[in-house]
């Protein structure tokens, strides 16, 4: 898959229709809020992460994702993935079917929401999640080698979520389990942000303060059930920032830092999200 090939699916969807978002989405690549997607919309994303590896060549890994509000307490979502590596080959490294289930859906203190995925991939470069003991030695391989090495697995995540005075608190607890029966294997993200501003402009405005989310997102691999702990997994530190333009397109990006030697030691990631209202409503007769 090209990554221009991808862009180019991602704009041709968003010219697709009008949206008006009902909330500004939270400038997290990693780390899920317990925030649901609104039953009947369709959430439309594209995110990458650019990074160069030590001893390794320098690579873009990409999700597109399409995320669907199915009640007001499921919500699913499908990507398809795939990265591009210097001085090697763009590979399409395969497909993800998560849901996320939110069993309270009154605001409480703490919000949890239980999320379950199936990954079948090879190759991944995307870095949506740290488990295990992943780290740089897993960029050596040349895209041929890689490729063949296909992974299969079950994904879960506690999601545990907060707001309080336009703060929002969220922390996730992974486990993850490859089917072709290795150990389970450990990863967490945190994650907190606050919009700049909190009260909406009385006049249409682009760059205004609430239009802009900024935060700091932190996360790793904790290892697995034979060596659980922080020894020879990768941890990351890095702020985040999104805009929502006034035609409710969300572009994101954060800066990643790895803090110990077994990271890459800068992760680059930045997103376009685009959300369109009630979207199989639009294909039934006199459906706008």
């Amino acid at each position: 898959m090209k990554l221009g090939q991808s862009l180019g699916l991602v704009l041709f969807m968003l010219s697709f229709g009008l949206a008006s978002l009902q909330a500004q989405e939270r400038p997290y690549f990693v780390t899920y809020s317990h925030e649901m997607e609104e039953p009947g919309n369709l959430d439309i994303e594209f995110f990458n992460a650019d990074g160069k590896p030590p001893g390794a060549n320098r690579f873009v890994g990409s999700n597109i994702e399409f995320e669907y509000g199915v009640k007001t307490w499921w919500t699913t979502e499908f990507y398809m993935d795939g990265q591009v590596t210097q001085h090697d080959s763009t590979i399409f490294t395969g497909y993800r079917w998560e849901n996320r289930f939110r069993p309270l859906l009154r605001e409480h203190w703490i919000n949890p929401v239980i999320y379950v995925e199936f990954e079948n991939t090879s190759g991944d470069k995307a870095l949506r999640e740290i488990v295990g003991h992943d780290g740089v030695p897993d960029f050596a391989d040349a895209n041929s080698e890689s490729r063949l090495d296909k992974e299969r697995e079950i994904e879960t995540k506690l999601i545990l979520g907060s707001n309080f005075r336009g703060w929002n608190i969220s922390e996730n607890i992974i486990a993850e389990k490859n089917l072709a029966n290795e150990p389970w294997e450990f990863g967490y993200a945190l994650a907190v942000s606050r919009p700049l501003g909190l009260k909406a402009s009385a006049h249409d405005c682009t760059f205004c303060r609430e239009k802009f989310q900024a935060g700091l997102e932190m996360y790793g691999g904790l290892g697995d059930r034979y060596s659980f702990g922080t020894a020879f997994t990768s941890q990351y530190l890095g702020p985040t920032i999104n805009w929502q333009s006034p035609s409710g397109i969300i572009l994101s990006f954060s800066p990643s830092f790895g803090l110990n030697d077994y990271s890459i030691p800068r992760l680059y990631r930045f997103g376009v999200q685009y959300e369109i209202d009630q979207f199989l409503s639009r294909f039934h007769k006199g459906g706008r």
